[in-house]
């Protein structure tokens, strides 16, 4: 597991609320250096091992208005600028004993996970700062500029990142349910007059603060979801 700033760079087997889980304490990221096929790797290795489900975290910055700092968005949908640009883990020969040449992404967030996450949001009391929106990812890993961060608001995204939407093309070529939601850990600066920065200092803080409850969320999550084998 690639280990940087804010990345613990782990690997962690175990039990949560009575269910296996592998845990990644850290991912690669395209900024590093990888190559696309190499960040989305521990997705293979997953599906091998016989996990049905993903769970995915992020933290991002907010171009939706009316996103604060410290709000917690599920994801519903993304954007993939690299993908754009040709740079897409399933480039290249297709294995088949994963998936199929061209697979579907139109449902590539599980609606009922989505559904499972405002639900238990609602009965911890985080309704207030649970939100849902649309995710672009871009390379970095220099942050947006102020015309970048107002194409992508206009181009529909609610939050931007760097991460995630590669692990979920793969998973979902996979056949593996997925989920993913992100941390709104700073607001995407929007105007020419802000004397406000980007910094990943201010990720990190936020990051922090909101830890004990997206563990809990995640936690309650995994205790009421049912698979079809013992594996998470």
């Amino acid at each position: 597991i690639g280990c940087l700033d804010g990345h613990a760079g782990r690997l962690v087997f175990g039990m949560l609320k009575g269910k296996p889980c592998v845990c990644m304490q850290g991912r690669f990221h395209l900024y590093e250096g990888y190559a696309i096929q190499k960040i989305t790797l521990p997705m293979r290795i997953f599906s091998l091992l016989g996990v049905e489900t993903v769970i995915l975290t992020n933290a991002a910055g907010g171009l939706n208005q009316d996103f604060k700092v410290g709000d917690i968005m599920i994801m519903k949908d993304h954007i993939n600028m690299p993908g754009f640009a040709g740079n897409n883990p399933l480039a290249g020969p297709n294995d088949d004993r994963f998936g199929v040449r061209f697979p579907c992404m139109s449902d590539a967030y599980d609606r009922e996970l989505q559904q499972l996450a405002v639900d238990v949001g609602q009965e911890l009391g985080y309704g207030d700062f649970l939100r849902e929106g649309v995710y672009c990812v871009l390379g970095g890993p220099s942050f947006e500029t102020i015309a970048e961060c107002r194409m992508l608001h206009n181009l529909g995204a609610d939050a931007v990142g760097m991460s995630t939407v590669h692990e979920v093309i793969v998973a979902r070529h996979c056949g593996m349910r997925v989920f993913a939601m992100s941390l709104i850990t700073n607001k995407s600066v929007m105007d020419y007059d802000s004397e406000e920065k980007a910094n990943h200092k201010e990720v990190l803080e936020t990051a922090q603060h909101r830890a004990v409850q997206l563990q809990k969320l995640v936690s309650t999550m995994v205790a009421r979801m049912e698979f079809n084998n013992t594996n998470a």
